[in-house]
């Protein structure tokens, strides 16, 4: 969110991730999206989430005044945001759990670019540039670390159900009882 009296220095622990902590449950659709860096894809998972039996939770960017950036900007921001690793797009979908299937499927690029380009446009992450560079720095590193973490845990998660990375036993669905 904006910057709040209490976090006007910045915070220095990584944002919750509601995606995740939803995935865990194993029985929600999750989506993230953002409409103006992927409008076919935010249309996509509207679709899906719909069509789920089950809970659908579908986490959008929305760009805000608050934000500090002129709002006929959005879409470009929320593309930015997506391009730098600081959004990514994802569509969770328990069905999908086959050999061969992953539940989670990654629809946006590996980051190019930093996240500093992103948050350099808004004026909530600029305060805290302009309060105490050192922090800033310090916070945009953490930052860029987070957001390259969870990419790489997302992409751990989107392996096929059976496939593991060289050196690393593959996972076997459960077997089902007759």
């Amino acid at each position: 969110g904006a910057a709040a009296k209490f976090a006007a220095a910045g915070k220095s622990i990584a944002k919750k991730d509601l995606g995740l902590l939803a995935m865990s449950y194993g029985s929600v659709y999750v989506a993230q999206v953002a409409f103006g860096a992927n409008d076919a894809h935010t249309v996509k998972a509207f679709v899906e989430a719909e069509a789920y039996p089950g809970p659908s939770l579908i986490i959008a960017f929305s760009h805000c005044i608050a934000h500090g950036y002129d709002l006929a900007n959005g879409a470009a921001q929320q593309k930015l945001a997506v391009d730098t690793g600081y959004w990514p797009l994802y569509r969770y979908d328990p069905r999908r759990h086959g050999p061969g299937e992953s539940p989670l499927n990654i629809d946006s690029a590996p980051a190019r670019g930093k996240v500093t380009d992103y948050t350099r446009n808004e004026t909530r992450f600029r305060m805290v540039e302009q309060q105490d560079p050192a922090r800033f720095r310090e916070l945009m590193h953490l930052l860029q670390h987070k957001s390259e973490e969870r990419r790489a845990l997302y992409a751990h998660m989107a392996l096929p159900v059976g496939a593991a990375p060289a050196g690393v036993a593959p996972i076997q669905p459960p077997v089902k009882k007759q």
